[in-house]
């Protein structure tokens, strides 16, 4: 699948697809379900609700948050492969993390909803034509072409892990 071009290209989407890299994004979803599989759950549950600073979520809350933004990345896929017309609302990660019950849930039933829920997204991806993924997606703040949701979800994944090996793994000692 080709990149959107530079000049329509934000900030952001440089980010999501620096993080990626120059692969398909069928392969970035099964890179992402392999990083997901590899995740070492007794160092996880080692780790606990243990943070690295006052005030930031633990890794069980980290886990919820992926899995509550993948499924509303997935609702605005819907609504534009649908062409439904609507332009979704911005949603607050902090409102939405505090008020998740994350770190009431077990580090194994998060790592198996997140592998279900990212599971189903590629399932959903699979049968979009052409067409379909290279819908443009208007939302508040930038435009982007479908298929670039696929790659911001599975760059959300990336940058989270990549915060998890470097700032609470080390939590595990």
């Amino acid at each position: 699948m080709e990149k959107p071009d530079t000049d329509k290209r934000s900030e952001f989407l440089e980010h999501v697809l620096k993080l990626n890299g120059d692969i398909e994004l069928s392969k970035a979803f099964q890179v992402s379900l392999e990083s997901i599989n590899g995740m070492d759950i007794a160092q996880l549950n080692r780790i606990g609700l243990k943070t690295y600073e006052e005030g930031k979520w633990s890794v069980h809350k980290i886990l919820q948050h992926l899995i509550d933004w993948e499924r509303i990345w997935c609702y605005r896929a819907v609504i534009f492969a649908r062409g439904e017309g609507a332009i979704p609302n911005g949603h607050d990660q902090e409102i939405m993390g505090e008020n998740s019950n994350g770190d009431e849930l077990s580090i194994e039933r998060l790592i198996k909803e997140l592998r279900i829920v990212r599971q189903s997204t590629v399932m959903m991806f699979e049968p979009f034509s052409e067409e379909i993924l290279h819908t443009n997606c208007r939302f508040f703040e930038y435009e982007m072409p479908l298929y670039m949701i696929g790659y911001t979800i599975t760059a959300h994944q990336i940058h989270h892990f990549n915060m998890i090996r470097e700032r609470y793994v080390p939590l595990d000692r």
